[in-house]
């Protein structure tokens, strides 16, 4: 049986590409059908239009050009992407996902958008986020609400919920997001697909921000590798980025060749299944972190269990923090835009109107806290594995699995230490509860160690069962109702 175009991963087309057995234009031409038929029931994307798709078009042609003159760029030639919307494609305007933004086109790319240009990606379109990427969610009061793939009722979450949606539908192998408190990782998980957020500076990203990263989501661990090859070449403009450092991205697929207990034996891996504070850790994602632990030590790793490192203190201290810089922004709206912000967004912000500046300097002081407490409760161990959220994906019109402004960051415990301490992360998809929903498994390295964290996740791939997972989802065959 011939495996349908949007489900090839971007190995397998360039291979395609390189035998003449497919050709970019070809591939581009079925993805933006594809996505065309899906987006009336996900509202993954924003601009899937007649201007983007003859941008795509036209990346497609110069690509199938430069694969018959033998010409080609490297591994992504050809390969569609989809891009958040609020990393800068020049000529593209980036609304953040609100109502209140100026529509006003981009004037260059941002490094990892340049990245997948100067490597001849093809642009298939850009994809949704909640207002100023401040929810995980797909709600936005600029955009149509996203929803899951896997159960159109629930979320894909967020920020970059039109990236893991798309990813889950099939638009491409590649999916480009970003991550400062878990944005990446979240919608992987709840979508049932690979979302890897790379240490700080592997990936330049301009404008830099504290634990703000950008990387990819995939449907396997091969592609999100392919992607880093690529984005992990570095730009000036990311003044935080690290040096230039061509790592063997390629052990990650040259590990199929091989046993991959020989990538698991020996490593000493800790088990977090307590983050310290947040939601409560529903039972099936529980038992399916621990059925993933027991398979690793089954492989040969020495699993330990790893207490809680983090305080609600530090979570809080972050949160004002983020509530103050929001507020500052938002308030130097003119009143008309200021307006147009989703509620839940203005409600969230509302109480840095009375925080003093003393409040604001020790909630500063929470990131290096919260930074120094990962980096030292995870050194005795090569990695540490962990739930990627409390629970699975919530209803699609809440903002947040709380519902509520005042415990909008519950649902992070276990994601947001890595964003601080500059630590390389993972969601990759380990089981599916009772309702068919996906759940993650987080794999989380030392800082640095990208490599190390997406060769175990490929490693982990390979060692679990086939019948842990279900067939990807299937686009509707009629026009959604209410819902």
């Amino acid at each position: 049986m011939t495996t349908a175009l949007h489900a090839l991963s971007a190995a397998e087309l360039t291979r395609a590409y390189a035998a003449r057995s497919l050709s970019p234009l070809e591939v581009t031409q079925a993805l933006l059908a594809h996505a065309q038929a899906w987006e009336p029931h996900i509202a993954a994307t924003w601009d899937v239009r007649s201007c983007v798709a003859d941008e795509a078009l036209t990346m497609a042609r110069a690509s199938q050009a430069r694969w018959m003159r033998g010409q080609q760029l490297g591994p992504l030639d050809g390969v569609p992407v989809t891009i958040k919307e609020n990393i800068a494609t020049r000529g593209v305007p980036m609304p953040l996902g609100t109502a209140a933004s100026d529509l006003l086109p981009a004037a260059a790319d941002a490094p990892p958008a340049a990245r997948l240009r100067e490597a001849g990606a093809v642009f298939l379109a850009r994809t949704t986020m909640p207002d100023y990427g401040m929810l995980s969610s797909g709600l936005s009061s600029f955009h149509t609400l996203s929803r899951n793939p896997w159960n159109l009722r629930k979320t894909p979450g967020g920020s970059s919920a039109g990236a893991g949606a798309a990813a889950a539908a099939g638009y491409g192998p590649i999916h480009l997001g970003t991550d400062i408190g878990g944005s990446i990782r979240l919608p992987a998980t709840w979508c049932g697909v690979v979302g890897f957020k790379p240490s700080d500076g592997r990936v330049p990203i301009f404008p830099p921000y504290i634990g703000r990263a950008a990387g990819p989501l995939s449907r396997t661990v091969g592609d999100a590798a392919l992607a880093l090859s690529v984005l992990s070449r570095p730009d000036a403009r990311d003044a935080t980025s690290l040096p230039p450092n061509d790592l063997p991205w390629a052990q990650v697929l040259d590990d199929d060749h091989t046993d991959p207990s020989r990538v698991l034996r020996g490593l000493r891996i800790g088990l977090l299944l307590d983050a310290g504070w947040g939601l409560p850790l529903h039972a099936e994602v529980r038992a399916a972190i621990e059925n993933a632990a027991v398979l690793l030590a089954s492989a040969g790793a020495h699993v330990q269990p790893l207490a809680a490192f983090t305080t609600p203190e530090m979570a809080q201290g972050i949160e004002t923090f983020w509530r103050m810089r929001s507020w500052l922004d938002i308030g130097k709206l003119p009143l008309e835009r200021r307006q147009r912000v989703l509620p839940y967004i203005r409600d969230w912000v509302a109480p840095a109107a009375g925080y003093s500046a003393a409040q604001v300097f020790e909630g500063h002081s929470q990131f290096a806290a919260l930074r120094d407490a990962a980096v030292t409760a995870c050194q005795p161990f090569d990695f540490v594995i962990s739930p990627v959220a409390p629970g699975v994906a919530g209803a699609a019109e809440a903002p947040s699995p709380s519902g509520d402004p005042r415990r909008a960051m519950v649902h992070i415990a276990y994601t947001l230490p890595c964003n601080m301490s500059g630590q390389p992360a993972v969601s990759v998809p380990c089981a599916h509860d009772g309702s068919g929903l996906p759940i993650g498994l987080q794999i989380i390295g030392r800082r640095h160690d990208d490599l190390g964290v997406l060769r175990m996740a490929r490693a982990w791939e390979r060692l679990r069962p086939a019948n842990c997972l279900q067939p990807w989802p299937s686009c509707p065959s009629e026009l959604p109702a209410a819902v």
